[in-house]
């Protein structure tokens, strides 16, 4: 995945900048960067490499060192950003979230062979370069952004820094946010709302779907509407999202703990304890709690001073022991007990088989495992947080290939969807039964659209249940 923070500002804006990217770090792993415009001096720009270490600590000199009235920053589980820019249109910065799956087409039938591309990522083109290349197409920097908008499928959200203000545009569908922070010296916009709070931002607007603006520090200017059709991401909410930011009005922590409240309220077993797996599965933890009247306890906590979520080694047997490294036992709440545990998703599910063999032989009872979203059915087509995982590493499909006896088609897939069915089940006792689970259950993709509140087709579920 990855997010981006923007600045406008009247005074020097590399502070806000440095901090509010900062505060996107739980959204990439791999590469970050800031880029600066300052009258006197031009542009500015830094991007190093964050996978041992927190954003903060590659940036200090640049905290320091950069100066500018405008300046955009990233934290990117994939390619290197912002980068720069010398266009037709003059020179700009550009950083993008989102995912290209048309790159050929596009290469092959709107950019032509004349163009030549410097930032390589893994001997591909670095997405956001091409994006730059076809906002290069047109006349002007808004009709090329909305050309880009209009010919990439997948989606794309972006921040583009020129001399005059940054250029502000959300995804044609909004799979993705961007919301504007406003304080009195100038404007901010950002990724995740809470960003700029501590900053002294409070809420300007939120784009909607499609719309593009003009931020410079006098003020936020538009120059094109939102569009009716919406199909906001809910991973933002179930996994992704940090819990204190807010989607569509729709706060993170709140809309978890109520998953974990509709979890509670279809189930029927009775154990000792419930827990969330750390981090993102103990909102819904407190909510199934609460509901049930079952107690909420910590029976392992996470040990994460020396252990960046970015530090994994490239064998998935040492991935799996630092797994369970990370996590510290609390015997006490563990021997002897019967313990339910929230997981916020299933991927491949071996490390959540880690975390079941590790209670076992601490002693526990019994692990029933409940999951704070519907099975990944579909790898998503739309947003590159899961672009590293094939479709047949997911847990589900290698189950559904099993039970199929061999690799299924779409219109087979769409037959374990529906959680009242007996492909669903069987898929579900046989995902049990591999990872060692006393029993699993997982979130309705009804339950989890109410969970969020808004309409369900505003909201994209398609890896789950492959609607488009």
């Amino acid at each position: 995945m990855g997010g981006f923070f923007g600045v406008a500002s009247k005074e020097d804006c590399v502070f806000d900048l440095f901090y509010g990217t900062d505060y996107h770090s739980h959204l990439g792993t791999k590469r970050a960067g800031m880029a600066v415009y300052d009258k006197e001096f031009g542009f500015d720009k830094a991007i190093h490499n964050i996978e041992n270490a927190p954003f903060r600590t590659k940036f200090c000199s640049e905290s320091t060192s950069m100066k500018g009235h405008l300046g955009i920053g990233c934290i990117s589980d994939y390619e290197p950003q912002p980068i720069f820019v010398r266009s037709r249109h003059g020179s700009f910065a550009i950083t993008t979230v989102g995912k290209i799956n048309n790159a050929d087409y596009i290469l092959d039938e709107i950019i032509g062979k004349d163009c030549h591309f410097f930032e390589l990522h893994g001997g591909e083109i670095n997405p956001t370069e091409l994006i730059a290349a076809i906002i290069n197409q047109k006349e002007n920097l808004i009709e090329g952004i909305r050309y880009a908008q209009n010919v990439i499928e997948g989606s794309v959200s972006m921040l583009l820094l020129t001399p005059v203000g940054i250029f502000c545009a959300r995804d044609k569908l909004g799979r993705t946010p961007i919301v504007i922070g406003e304080k009195a010296d100038g404007y901010c916009a950002s990724f995740e709302s809470f960003a700029f709070l501590n900053l002294g931002y409070h809420k300007y607007k939120e784009l909607g779907a499609g719309e593009i603006v003009v931020m410079t520090p006098e003020g936020i200017n538009p120059l094109v509407s939102p569009g009716k059709k919406m199909k906001v991401c809910a991973f933002l909410w179930t996994y992704y999202g940090y819990p204190s930011s807010s989607y569509e009005g729709k706060d993170v922590e709140a809309v978890r703990y109520n998953c974990g409240k509709l979890l509670a309220r279809r189930d029927n077993v009775q154990p000792d304890i419930v827990s969330g797996i750390p981090d993102s599965g103990i909102a819904h933890a407190i909510g199934y709690a609460n509901e049930s009247g079952i107690p909420y306890a910590r029976p392992f906590v996470k040990y994460t001073p020396t252990w960046p979520r970015s530090f994994m080694p490239p064998h998935q047997t040492k991935r799996n022991l630092i797994a369970k490294m990370k996590l510290i036992p609390v015997h006490e709440l563990i021997n002897g007990k019967k313990l339910l545990l929230i997981d916020d998703s299933i991927v491949r599910g071996t490390q959540l088989r880690e975390t079941t063999e590790f209670l076992y032989e601490q002693g526990a009872k019994e692990v029933h495992i409940r999951v704070g979203c519907p099975p990944l059915i579909f790898g998503c087509k739309y947003l590159s947080f899961s672009r590293s995982t094939s479709e047949m590493e997911l847990i589900t499909r290698r189950v559904i290939a099993k039970l199929e006896g061999k690799a299924p088609d779409r219109k087979t897939l769409k037959e374990y969807v529906d959680p009242e069915g007996e492909k669903y089940q069987q898929m579900i006792e046989m995902i049990r039964e591999e990872l060692h689970f006393t029993s699993l259950r997982y979130h309705r993709i009804d339950d989890m659209i109410e969970a969020i509140g808004i309409p369900a087709e505003n909201i994209c579920t398609y890896c789950w249940s492959g609607n488009e």
